[in-house]
C-alpha cells in the first residue's frame, strides 16, 4: 500500500508541476568541507544561514560523495559514475543542465568548474567562474570565464566566494525576466586550499581553537548527539594515531595550527554570509518558496599538507596555507579517514535540502542513504523533465531523492559502488568493504560500526569474497575501468596512514601576521 501511495504522490506531483508550477533549482556545492564542518552538523564554526536551511528543510545523514573534487563533479552533473560518464570528458553522460534546458529551464552557473571544455559546452547558457580545480580567492588565475570568453577584470575588492554569488544573482535576474524556471548552479571553492579569507572574517576566530584538535573534536561529537545525527551513548572513537598529541608541541606549533584551523573557520564562515545573501535575493525577489534548495559537499576534509608563502598574510592574494589531516580528523567528526580514501570520512558530507512547503520532516534527519549520482534523478523528476535515452549516453545510475521529502519510502539503492585510484569501496545493505589505496579488504556493519572501527573480515570471509568479486564485476562492467585501477588488492593490512598528511612546511621563523 505504501508504495502505491508514493508512486500515486509523484505522479501527481509531476502532473500538476507546469511550466509556470515547476520549481526553481538552486544547486551549492562547496568544496574540501568535512562532514562535521556546519553548525547544523555540529561544528562551532557560525554557519546560521546554513542552519536555518536545516531547520526548515531535511539533513542527511548517510549522503555519499566520491572523495574527490573532480570525480564528484562529474557524478553530481551526470548522475553516473565518474568514468561510467566518461570522467572529465564527460562523453558516455548528459549533464543535468542539458536535460533540463531543454525541459524549458533557464539554466546557469558560478564558480569552479575542474572538468573538460566549459560549462558552456554542457547545457549551461550562462557561466561565470574558473575551469581550474582551484583558484587564489583574491587575484584568481588565468582560467576564469564569462560565457565562455576569458574574463580578468579582478580588482582589490574581489574575494572568490562573494564573486559567486554576485554572478549568481545576475544569471537569476535573466532567468526571472526570461519567464522561465532556473536551474542555477554554484560550485564555491572554499573551504579548498589555499586557506584565504577577509582578515575581519579571520580576526572572529582567533583563539578558538586554542585548546587543540583532541578537545574541539570531542565537543563537536557531544553536539552532533544532542542534534541527533548520533545515539546519545555512542562513544567516539581515539584519535588516530597519526595525529601528534597537542600537549607535546611547542608553542609556535600550537599557534600555528590554531591560526590556519582560524582561516579555515573563516572562509566556511564566508561561504554562510553569501548563502545568506542569495536567500535574501530569492526573498526579495518572491522566488524562495517555489525553489529547491540542495546544499552538497564533493568530499570529506582535506588532509594534505602542502602550506608555502606563509610568510604573506592570508587575506592577500599568492598565500597559500592549508591545513594537515589532525585538523582534518576533527572536519569528519567522529569518522574515519579523509579526502581521496573510501572510509567514512573521505565519502560521507552533508546533504541539506529545503524547500518549503514540500519538505514533511522539517529539522528532521533522514537516513536512507544517497549518493551524488542521486541529484541528477532528483531534478528530472522535480523539473517534470526527461532523462534521454541514446545509445551514447549511459542509462541513468542515480534515484530520486523527492520521495524523502515526504517522508515516504523511495526506490533506492541496493548498492553503492566506489573507487578513486588504488581507494576502493562497496555498500550492500549496511555491509561495507573498503581498501585503503589498494591494500587489504576491510569489513565494516555500517550499522552498528559507522565509525569503521571494528574490521569483520576475518569474521566474514566469504561476504568479503563475494562483495569483492561484486566490486570487481562493476568496476569492469559498469564503470568502465580497466588495467591497473582493476587491479586485485594486496593481502598487506592497512596502515591507515600516508606521509603526506603530517608533512608541515612551518619554520621555525614563522610569527602569526599582524592584526
Amino acid at each position: 500500500m505504501k508504495r502505491f501511495l508514493l508512486t500515486s504522490i509523484v505522479v501527481c506531483l509531476a502532473c500538476s508541476a507546469g511550466a509556470v508550477d515547476r520549481p526553481n533549482i538552486l544547486l551549492m556545492m562547496v568544496d574540501d568541507l568535512g562532514f562535521s564542518d556546519f553548525g547544523c552538523y555540529g561544528s562551532e564554526i557560525e554557519t546560521p544561514r546554513i542552519d536555518a536551511l536545516a531547520v526548515e528543510g531535511l539533513r542527511f545523514t548517510q549522503f555519499y560523495n566520491t572523495a574527490k573534487c573532480h570525480s564528484s563533479r562529474v557524478c553530481l552533473l551526470s548522475g553516473l559514475y565518474c568514468n561510467q560518464a566518461g570522467n572529465q570528458k564527460l562523453k558516455r553522460a548528459t549533464t543535468i543542465a542539458e536535460v533540463l534546458g531543454k525541459a524549458g529551464y533557464f539554466t546557469s552557473m558560478a564558480g569552479k568548474w575542474h572538468l573538460d571544455k566549459q560549462p558552456t559546452d554542457f547545457g549551461f547558457q550562462r557561466y561565470w567562474g574558473h575551469l581550474s580545480g582551484a583558484t587564489d580567492y583574491f587575484v584568481g588565475d588565468k582560467t576564469f570565464r564569462l560565457n565562455g570568453e576569458v574574463w580578468n577584470e579582478f580588482d582589490e575588492d574581489f574575494y572568490t566566494t562573494d564573486a559567486n554569488v554576485d554572478w549568481s544573482m545576475k544569471f537569476i535576474d535573466e532567468a526571472l525576466e526570461s519567464g522561465k524556471p532556473f536551474f542555477h548552479y554554484i560550485a564555491f571553492n572554499a573551504p579548498h586550499y589555499p586557506l584565504q579569507a577577509p582578515k575581519a572574517d579571520i580576526q572572529k576566530y582567533l583563539g578558538r581553537y586554542d585548546d587543540g584538535w583532541k578537545q574541539i573534536r570531542k565537543t563537536r561529537f557531544e553536539k552532533q548527539k544532542r542534534l541527533g545525527i548520533f545515539p546519545a551513548d555512542m562513544p567516539l572513537p581515539p584519535m588516530p594515531e597519526h595525529v601528534p598529541e597537542w600537549a607535546t608541541m611547542t608553542d609556535q606549533e600550537r599557534e600555528f595550527e590554531g591560526f590556519r584551523m582560524s582561516i579555515f573557520a573563516a572562509m566556511v564562515d564566508r561561504v554562510d554570509q553569501n548563502i545568506g545573501r542569495i536567500i535574501d535575493y530569492l526573498k526579495s525577489k518572491g522566488q524562495l518558496d517555489n525553489t529547491l534548495i540542495i546544499l552538497c559537499s564533493d568530499n570529506g576534509a582535506c588532509p594534505f599538507e602542502r602550506s608555502k608563502n606563509i610568510d604573506i598574510p592570508p587575506w592577500e592574494g599568492k598565500s597559500f596555507y592549508l591545513y594537515d589531516a589532525s585538523w582534518a580528523t576533527v572536519g569528519n567528526t567522529p569518522l574515519r579517514h579523509y579526502k581521496q580514501t573510501q572510509h567514512e570520512g573521505g565519502i560521507s558530507s552533508p546533504l541539506i535540502v529545503h524547500w518549503p512547503k514540500h519538505i514533511k520532516n522539517k529539522g528532521g534527519w533522514e537516513r536512507d542513504p544517497g549518493h551524488l549520482v542521486d541529484i541528477m534523478a532528483t531534478c528530472i523528476e522535480v523539473g517534470n523533465a526527461n532523462y534521454p535515452v541514446a545509445e551514447n549516453i549511459e542509462p541513468l545510475q542515480g534515484k530520486s531523492l523527492a520521495p524523502l521529502f515526504q517522508g515516504l519510502e523511495r526506490a533506492g539503492h541496493n548498492e553503492i559502488y566506489f573507487q578513486f585510484t588504488s581507494c576502493r569501496a562497496l555498500r550492500q545493505g549496511d555491509w561495507k568493504i573498503v581498501s585503503f589505496y589498494g591494500q587489504k579488504w576491510e569489513l565494516y556493519n555500517i550499522a552498528d560500526d559507522r565509525c569503521e572501527q571494528i574490521d569483520l573480515a576475518g569474521k566474514f570471509p566469504e561476504r568479503v569474497a563475494e562483495m569483492s568479486a561484486r566490486w570487481q564485476e562493476l568496476a569492469k562492467n559498469k564503470d568502465h575501468l580497466a588495467g591497473k585501477q582493476i587491479k586485485p588488492v594486496s593481502n598487506k593490512p592497512s596502515t591507515h596512514a600516508q606521509g603526506t598528511w603530517h608533512k608541515s612546511n612551518v619554520s621555525k621563523d614563522w610569527k602569526m601576521p599582524q592584526f
